[in-house]
């Protein structure tokens, strides 16, 4: 790969998947939004959905998002060494196929049980999504390239949140929440099309591993034994857990807690525009700073606010304004930890990203899935499960963080300029 401090780095990358530097931001940051629109379009809906299949506790319709979540994690892992076998595109193209037509199931549906099913196949193809963008951003790029490559993707793909649950207020308003389905089908369509006439294959063949059991343990044991990779990961799992948590509780925190019904979406997208300034900033700033000291100061600051606003909830309900200014304040550095983190946990994977990305994901995930329904289960009509809730992953991420740096935040060896992350061993 070009060493990516070269000033025509960007247009090289680019071209190995045969698109312009702009094109291809674009196109990898819509795919991946397509996966977000499944969740937050979900969000104004749940009492409609929950209402119409007769759930009976108001807490088990968290579980169209909760599911996904699920069925988007546990098969990242078969996906990554799928694709590093056969290619990032025919994955990719799979993967979209079974998203689309489990959306169409979905809006078929009568019952709640088979909604989720639905639901956790929706993830699955997702999941083939999310696996094979990121390796091919990291097939184009690598170390500071490929962060700034990924914050710009971040804003595009935060767009979508800001705009989804406007979109599922407006279709719930005029028709069925089968509809929101039906509309998630018919965009993941284009986007199959639009993908396989634009999308030409980023890993080559002579780069490929042969797909066998020695191979695939081979590629979990390397990801595995790497401190950085393994850190990280664990990082990123703590910080899936709290974006599974705000979007599974947020619905239930700002409209029973705070009373803001049809509002609701308004106050979803001002903290979504929040995260896309901070990854824009990241994109503009990453490159001066480095990926490291800019993620561990984040990662201290989040700890700290959501410390205080749990000490806050304890003593009773925060004003609105209050709880408002510190979601917001988190979601911007959940926003500039996740990005970093990813991009730091496949520095040292080179042709193995498939693979690095299928197990961080996984892992990031699921378990990042189950421990922030675990948050969400726990609502109790106020706010401090949540950042009680978010002040635990963040000691925890801190905690792995130094593990993985021995002892040390905000400076790496590997997070110098003069090095080729991508070529190397920490």
């Amino acid at each position: 790969m070009t060493p990516h401090h070269k000033p025509h780095v960007e247009n090289q990358g680019s071209r190995r998947i045969g698109m312009g530097f702009v094109e291809f931001v674009v196109t990898i940051a819509i795919m991946t939004a397509s996966i977000a629109m499944a969740i937050d379009s979900m969000l104004p809906a749940l009492p409609a959905i929950g209402h119409s299949l007769g759930v009976a506790n108001a807490n088990d319709a968290q579980l169209v998002i909760g599911v996904f979540f699920l069925g988007f994690g546990v098969s990242q892992i078969i996906f990554g060494s799928l694709s590093d076998t056969f290619g990032r595109r025919n994955i990719l193209l799979g993967g979209l196929a079974v998203y689309v037509l489990a959306m169409f199931g979905a809006a078929a549906t009568g019952s709640f049980e088979m909604l989720l099913v639905m639901r956790f196949i929706q993830g699955l193809g997702g999941a083939a999504v999310r696996i094979t963008t990121m390796a091919i951003v990291r097939d184009c790029f690598g170390g500071r390239e490929m962060a700034r490559v990924m914050s710009y993707v971040m804003i595009v793909f935060m767009i979508v949140p800001i705009v989804a649950p406007s979109v599922g207020q407006l279709i719930i308003t005029y028709a069925n929440w089968h509809w929101i389905f039906i509309l998630l089908g018919l965009v993941g369509g284009i986007l199959f099309v639009w993908a396989s006439l634009r999308l030409k294959e980023s890993l080559p063949k002579e780069e490929r591993i042969p797909l066998s059991v020695g191979s695939v343990v081979d590629g979990f044991k390397t990801v595995l034994t790497n401190k950085i990779t393994c850190g990280y990961m664990i990082g990123l799992t703590m910080f899936t857990a709290v974006i599974s948590a705000y979007v599974i509780s947020v619905q239930q925190v700002f409209g029973e807690v705070y009373g803001l019904g049809d509002w609701l979406p308004i106050a979803f997208a001002a903290t979504a525009g929040g995260i896309a300034v901070a990854n824009f900033a990241n994109g503009f700033f990453v490159r001066k700073f480095g990926m490291r000291r800019i993620s561990h100061v984040a990662m201290i600051v989040f700890t700290i606010v959501s410390a205080i606003g749990y000490v806050k909830a304890l003593g009773g309900r925060p004003d609105f304004a209050f709880a408002y200014a510190l979601f917001t304040i988190l979601l911007m550095m959940f926003a500039v930890i996740a990005t970093n983190f990813t991009a730091i946990s496949l520095e040292p994977m080179g042709n193995l990203a498939g693979t690095a990305t299928a197990i961080t994901g996984f892992v990031s995930t699921t378990f990042g899935a189950i421990l922030g329904g675990t948050v969400g289960q726990l609502f109790n009509g106020t706010v401090q499960p949540l950042f009680g809730g978010f002040a635990v992953f963040g000691a925890i991420s801190i905690a792995a963080t130094l593990w993985a740096e021995g002892g040390k935040l905000f400076t790496h060896p590997g997070d110098s300029p003069q090095l080729d992350p991508g070529a190397g061993h920490f």
